[in-house]
């Protein structure tokens, strides 16, 4: 089923002015409707209290709304069971939190993918620096694919996490997640997927997926800003460190001891997002209004316009699988001789199409691509429509003529 985008446009605030932007940088950030506006500001007018602590009535409405929005979040990618669903600000406070806790040491194996995210890549190397732990990268194959083979290949015993990026943001391409889950889980070691560009896109089924840790932002899949979530088998949060302490984590404590509080509040110190999350909420009750499945055929239909409508445009290389329907959202492009900044710019200036270039916090990759000035990166949502892809195409072409001619 084609998706209405002229009903959805009109959940967005920032597409019904007089001229709205071409916005194309939805893997960066993605709008907010109107209907999760409502609900972070339904929390700050009548309810703007603290969760769990107070046994008041604007207390306890707060606490039934946390309560409540966790609970939703749970069911929207089927978790087992609530208190497995951790708030965090963001992918990247998810990741580092089973990284700091899990308690790897000297010759224990991490291994990712060589298109991983700083949020993904930094912690192990870090680790690496101060643990000995040893990092190692599972390269793709030419065609920009996941490498199943060389994955088997690198997998021994010594592997203790596999951690990867579940849907790149460098080029949209998403690795067969459930297959490498098997084979690590066959091997003994635990995988982590960073779900920050899949989760938006594509459904996330956590018990059919049998993956130990799954982590995403809200402000990639309509969401506020600030607020993230971290999913882990209830077995596993019980074995991490929590790494962040203070306040809401513990029962009770002395001027010596302490005891910890249990699942998700042990993971949770201090005072909570409480807007963040009840709006996160908000945006997961939008999305499963829309489908997942028409959001992945919307993006991928989109997709597909845009790739046959730069393909001719002179010295332009598209970053990833040539088929479209393999980059999801994402159209991430160089062009010989030309800055991706300067094209970034230049489509801005002329006709207020809003992308994103440089390196997406993907440096590792380009540089090992000698693509030191990264890339321009178009990214479609479910609010963009077949006549922006049009202006786009038109636009991107006059930029190109422009910079070969001056």
């Amino acid at each position: 089923m084609a998706l209405n985008t002229d009903k959805i446009r009109e959940n967005f605030p920032i597409l019904n002015s007089s001229k709205p932007p071409v916005y194309f940088d939805s893997a960066c950030m993605t709008l907010r409707p109107q209907q999760v506006i409502d609900k972070i500001s339904e929390y700050y007018i009548k309810y703007p209290g603290c969760a769990g602590r107070s046994i008041h009535s604007i207390a306890r409405k707060v606490t039934e709304n946390y309560n409540g929005a966790r609970l939703n979040i749970q069911k929207f990618f089927n978790a087992p069971t609530s208190e497995e669903v951790i708030f965090t600000r963001n992918t990247t406070e998810a990741i580092n939190i089973v990284s700091c806790g899990l308690g790897l040491k000297k010759g224990d194996v991490v291994l990712t993918t060589d298109r991983e995210h700083n949020s993904n890549l930094m912690p192990w190397i870090m680790l690496s620096e101060r643990e000995g732990v040893n990092h190692k990268v599972v390269e793709s194959k030419r065609d920009n694919t996941f490498d199943l083979e060389r994955f088997e290949d690198m997998i021994t015993r010594d592997v203790k996490l596999v951690s990867m990026v579940h849907t790149s943001n460098l080029d949209g391409y998403t690795i067969p997640a459930e297959k490498i889950i098997k084979i690590a889980h066959d091997y003994g070691a635990l995988v982590m997927l960073d779900g920050a560009q899949s989760a938006p896109h594509t459904k996330v089924d956590l018990k059919k997926l049998d993956v130990d840790f799954f982590a995403c932002s809200g402000h990639k899949m309509l969401g506020p800003s600030g607020i993230g979530m971290l999913y882990g088998k209830k077995d596993l949060l019980l074995r991490l460190n929590p790494y962040n302490v203070g306040g809401d984590m513990v029962i009770d404590t002395t001027y010596s001891d302490y005891k910890l509080s249990g699942l998700p509040e042990r993971f949770e110190a201090g005072l909570q997002d409480y807007a963040g999350a009840i709006g996160f909420s908000a945006a997961c009750d939008y999305i499963k209004g829309v489908g997942i499945e028409n959001v992945s055929r919307h993006e991928q239909s989109l997709n597909k316009l845009m790739t046959e409508g730069v393909k001719d445009i002179p010295g332009l290389e598209i970053i990833g699988p040539a088929d479209a329907s393999s980059r999801g959202g994402i159209l991430s492009f160089s062009v010989e001789g030309i800055s991706p900044h300067d094209i970034v710019m230049l489509l801005d200036q002329s006709s207020s199409i809003m992308m994103r270039s440089g390196a997406h916090c993907v440096h590792s990759w380009f540089n090992a691509h000698n693509l030191p000035n990264g890339s321009a990166r178009a990214s479609v949502y479910i609010y963009n429509t077949k006549d922006e892809v049009k202006v786009f195409v038109d636009a991107l072409g006059k930029v190109v003529d422009f910079f070969r001619k001056s």
